[in-house]
């Protein structure tokens, strides 16, 4: 259902409220660019410190600026199911094609608990859900097995968010799962050897600023043309290692403002700007791709 470059997108702030003129200019940018998808709402777009209202305002944006010429998937977990189940009608309501479902983060369910969480979501709402596994900021890491358990429970479960890095695993979803099961990678360091095991695409950081790069990779592999896939993932190499110089989505959001996408460069707390010697470091990448 879900395949291809997806940009889970940067949020900009101008006086401490969502910029929605700049926000609708990037997300056209990136159609320009031949993005396949966008999400709003997810990690990079700092969720955390958005209010309901505004991050039903953001999706509703996304989802008009879009125009159904790609699908949204829209951020919508949280760790409190009533919560969690709030959100994502929110996100259905705004036309969203699909809900990005975290784990519960910081309660730790167990096996009994994620499913039990889940069912509670599909059972209030009706709409694809892609379920989004990322240990370093959960504490949890959901298993392929247990992955399995969720999706024979919840028929909207259509895919997975699979941020672990972890090789090995993503190949074990495909072989619970199923080949038509939609394997996002969530790190952009492994987008090219996940495909290889059945990945269906990326959820991704770097497309924030590179766009028609990691979309061009992600369709040079499935057209066979596996040399020119590789080398626009050497290509980004060095930009995906700056993007986490710092915590996420401080470094790209920097960087989104030093390419003039980005009009202002606001974070709301505890995000703060990059150190003097990051910004530095920035500039010297940037440059060298040219994209500054």
């Amino acid at each position: 259902m879900f395949s291809g470059a997806f940009t889970a997108l940067s949020t900009p702030f101008r006086d401490g409220a969502v910029d929605e003129q700049n926000y609708r200019d990037f997300i056209e940018w990136q159609i320009e660019q031949g993005i396949d998808g966008l999400v709003p709402c997810g990690t990079t777009g700092e969720a955390a410190t958005l209010s309901h209202a505004e991050q039903g305002q953001v999706i509703r944006m996304c989802v008009e600026q879009a125009k159904g010429r790609v699908p949204v998937i829209a951020g919508a977990g949280s760790n409190s199911t009533k919560e969690a189940i709030e959100l994502t009608k929110m996100a259905k309501d705004a036309g969203a094609d699909a809900a990005l479902l975290i784990t519960p983060y910081y309660n730790k369910p167990t096996p009994e608990g994620l499913i039990a969480h889940f069912k509670a979501i599909g059972d209030e709402v009706s709409m694809p859900f892609v379920i989004y596994n990322v240990p370093g900021r959960t504490s949890l890491n959901l298993l392929p097995k247990t992955l399995k358990r969720i999706k024979d429970a919840v028929p909207d479960v259509v895919g997975i968010k699979e941020a672990t890095g972890n090789l090995r695993q993503c190949a074990e979803v495909i072989e619970e799962c199923g080949r038509d099961f939609d394997m996002l990678s969530g790190d952009d360091f492994t987008v090219l050897p996940l495909l290889s095991v059945g990945g269906s695409g990326v959820i991704s950081v770097i497309s924030n600023i590179m766009p028609a790069d990691m979309a061009g990779m992600c369709k040079a592999y499935v057209a066979g043309d596996g040399k020119k896939a590789l080398d626009l993932s050497l290509k980004m190499a060095p930009v995906n290692r700056a993007m986490f110089f710092e915590t996420n989505p401080m470094p790209v959001k920097t960087s989104l403002y030093k390419m003039g996408v980005f009009k202002n460069l606001e974070f709301r707390l505890p995000m703060v700007p990059v150190t003097s010697e990051t910004d530095a470091k920035l500039d010297q990448v940037l440059r060298e791709a040219n994209l500054i």
